[in-house]
């Protein structure tokens, strides 16, 4: 079978190869890949722009839906031909305590599908069966295949950032994550939520207009200061860039919080005394478990939360290369691609 394979650290290490067939062991199910969306994190291994280990040769692609194709011994509550969506923790550490507490996707041994283990950007993918989680019928695949971007949102603005209904939220960085970032404070009561991004940026930030953002460009400290004027009561970082974090101490509100969802390996050389003066909650927020699959599943079935405005193509496998560029450019926010 044909899949999109990441074999090196150099930039542009990324080819179609073909591939052998993956056989489903105890508590494992073959996947048949429908919908595979492109995340920035697969861009940052074909580019070589990536800080985590990756265990090459490997399959790209961790955020994708399709039907159960085979399954292994030992599994329980699934058929042939139900309709899934797959967490991203692929391996963990069972007797880990973090695992053991329900918070597995911060084990640090962890490997998730398209850098420790083979993704899904193929046709047949391996998952472990604890992974799975079925997909409504109400639900399209296509965008069961974002549950996991839109997990990672709700990670950063329910669960850590403690979203409450009424407040003013700006988002930096308007790349998937921090569009489906805003979109979940919205959809969370916020009165009022911007996503703030460069010039280049333009057409990405008109994508998050259409879905009742406020779009902004350069200083965006006039906006965060209206009303009282003491700043927002969440930023949400997901810029990926270290630099972004002062302009979140500048923008938030004595006793806010600024949550950083974007990875920014740059180091510092701003003081970070104002986060000590304004009394500041500063929060990583990283991937996602059980609980918040769950609760983002049910929003997506209600049409509640809708990050449908965000996939802006679909390409066939073959066509990964161009998706990928044009993600990259910042022509499109998401692509994604179909197996089949």
């Amino acid at each position: 079978m044909k899949a999109v394979v990441n074999f090196s650290t150099e930039p542009d290490s990324v080819e179609l190869r073909e591939v052998p067939e993956p056989q489903a062991e105890a508590n494992e199910v073959i996947m048949e890949v429908d919908t595979v969306s492109v995340c920035g994190s697969d861009l940052h291994q074909w580019t070589g722009g990536h800080s985590w280990p990756v265990n090459y040769p490997v399959i790209l692609g961790h955020e994708f839906a399709g039907h159960i194709a085979e399954i292994g011994s030992g599994v329980d509550g699934f058929s042939k031909g139900d309709r899934v969506t797959s967490e991203t923790a692929a391996v963990v550490d069972p007797d880990s305590p973090l695992t053991l507490e329900g918070n597995y996707h911060l084990d640090p041994n962890r490997k998730g599908f398209g850098y420790g283990v083979d993704g899904a950007m193929t046709r047949y993918v391996k998952v472990p069966a604890r992974c799975l989680h079925k997909v409504p019928d109400e639900l399209p695949l296509e965008i069961a295949a974002v549950t996991e971007p839109c997990c990672v949102a709700y990670n950063a603005v329910v669960a850590n950032g403690k979203a409450v209904e009424g407040e003013r939220v700006l988002v930096l960085g308007p790349g998937p994550i921090g569009i489906l970032c805003g979109l979940m404070a919205k959809v969370m009561g916020a009165e009022e939520v911007a996503v703030a991004g460069l010039e280049r940026d333009s057409k990405r930030l008109a994508v998050a207009e259409s879905m009742g953002l406020q779009p902004l460009i350069g200083n965006v400290l006039p906006w965060a200061k209206q009303g009282d004027g003491t700043g927002v009561h969440m930023v949400v970082d997901a810029a990926g860039v270290s630099a972004t974090l002062r302009t979140a101490l500048d923008a938030v509100r004595p006793k806010g919080r600024i949550v950083k969802v974007g990875w920014g390996p740059q180091p510092l050389d701003f003081s970070l005394d104002p986060l000590v003066q304004k009394n500041v909650a500063l929060l990583g927020s990283f991937s996602h478990n059980r609980p918040i699959w769950k609760a983002v599943i049910e929003l997506l079935a209600s049409g509640v939360l809708d990050p449908a405005p965000i996939v802006e193509g679909t390409w066939v496998l073959q066509d990964w290369r161009d998706a990928f560029e044009q993600m990259h450019t910042g022509n499109i926010v998401k692509a994604q691609l179909k197996p089949l």
